[in-house]
């Protein structure tokens, strides 16, 4: 297997609503990671979307795409794992340039959620006859688990403020954000009630956007730019399905074993990781996250937002250019604005958001309710 390095991004700002239809938002950010990366032409196209069999009545997306994005003849597959796809379709790219089938592969992630009902369609990730049937949505699976870290481990029920209030923070400085608005812990508490103990601020919004990445070997992949991002490590790993039938809910297996496999393959630890792009749908799986990674100790993850650690000077900066929570999460596209985001700090490019000394970033993509979790390590 060969290296793999990226070598151009396209990010397009995330919106309530685009006014460009599904596959333009798509082949928009196609063109600008190869625009970015100083290419006209790829082999192959791996296309991450969610929803778009439910809101725009359409399959065979990642054909639409190439074909708007001027690619036709290319091989062009769509790839899915539910709420971790561009996370998939970044990975299925990386597989084929490592293996030699490809010498450029474009990963694409496009998703229009502001066209009908997201949020019964995003439930379909859940086991349709046990859990879908019996009323659970994604919200009430993470309500579950809040409320179980509460009772567990005793964490104030505000204890997850400042993942929302960090995030809104980042994403002040960040064109391509959904939110330009700072919140306060206090403005979380008084939030909305969703699903209890979870709140209007402890989630992330319905929006459109469509993110894009260039991958090459390694070996040429300064032909391209003179600062490509090397991919150390991708690695992916299940759970059982429903949380009822899991040993430990809150320990996320599929995130600890996923990431493991990841710092093996890539000769690293936790301690040498720069920043997190964190999977912060809810900020209760940003707390569980940090655990499962080895960032924190069972019970404590939440300390390391409530104690300030988390921000862009923070012992482990977290998303650092407003997350899922304030940049947006655009299913199918949003590991791809996190990976654009890790290429943005590595590279010195984030601006007014620059991490210091950031050598090595971490993105973990989490897939319905923790089912399956793909953990990616990126160095410059």
């Amino acid at each position: 297997m060969r290296q793999v390095s990226i070598v151009g991004i396209g990010q397009l700002p995330v919106q309530k609503v685009s006014a460009q239809s599904l596959c333009e938002l798509g082949a928009t950010a196609v063109h600008l990671a190869m625009s970015h990366a100083g290419v006209d032409r790829v082999d192959a196209l791996f296309a991450g979307n969610m929803l778009s069999d439910e809101l725009q009545n359409q399959k065979h997306l990642a054909a639409l795409i190439a074909d708007e994005a001027g690619l036709f003849g290319v091989e062009a597959l769509q790839v899915r794992a539910a709420t971790a796809t561009g996370a998939a379709a970044l990975r299925m790219a990386y597989l084929a340039v490592a293996s030699g089938e490809a010498e450029l592969a474009v990963a694409v992630g496009a998703e229009k959620m502001s066209q009908g009902a997201a949020t019964p369609a995003l439930a379909k990730a859940l086991d349709a006859r046990q859990e879908v049937a019996a009323g659970a949505t994604l919200i009430s699976k993470n309500a579950e688990l809040m409320q179980l870290y509460m009772t567990q481990h005793g964490m104030p029920e505000d204890g997850l403020a400042n993942f929302a209030v960090n995030a809104h923070q980042n994403a002040l400085t960040n064109p391509n954000a959904l939110f330009h608005k700072p919140i306060s812990a206090q403005d979380v508490r008084e939030s909305r009630l969703i699903v209890p103990p979870i709140r209007l601020l402890d989630c992330s919004p319905i929006c459109d956007g469509a993110a894009a990445v260039v991958l090459a070997p390694s070996q040429s992949a300064r032909a391209y730019t003179n600062t490509p991002v090397q991919i150390l490590a991708s690695s992916v790993a299940t759970d059982r399905f429903r949380m009822a039938d899991r040993r430990s809910p809150l320990a996320l297996e599929a995130a600890q074993l996923s990431a493991q496999k990841a710092f093996h393959r890539a000769n690293i630890t936790a301690q040498d990781v720069s920043l997190y792009e964190v999977h912060d749908a809810f900020s209760i799986m940003a707390c569980l996250l940090l655990e499962a990674a080895g960032f924190a100790a069972p019970g404590h993850g939440w300390r390391l937002a409530a104690e300030g650690e988390i921000g862009l000077n923070g012992r482990l900066p977290i998303a650092t250019l407003g997350g899922l929570k304030a940049r947006g999460h655009p299913i199918g596209a949003t590991a791809l604005y996190q990976t654009a985001e890790i290429v943005q700090q590595l590279t010195g490019q984030a601006g007014p958001n620059q991490v210091q000394n950031a050598h090595i970033g971490l993105l973990q993509s989490v897939g319905g309710a923790a089912a399956t979790v793909l953990t990616h390590l990126f160095s410059i």
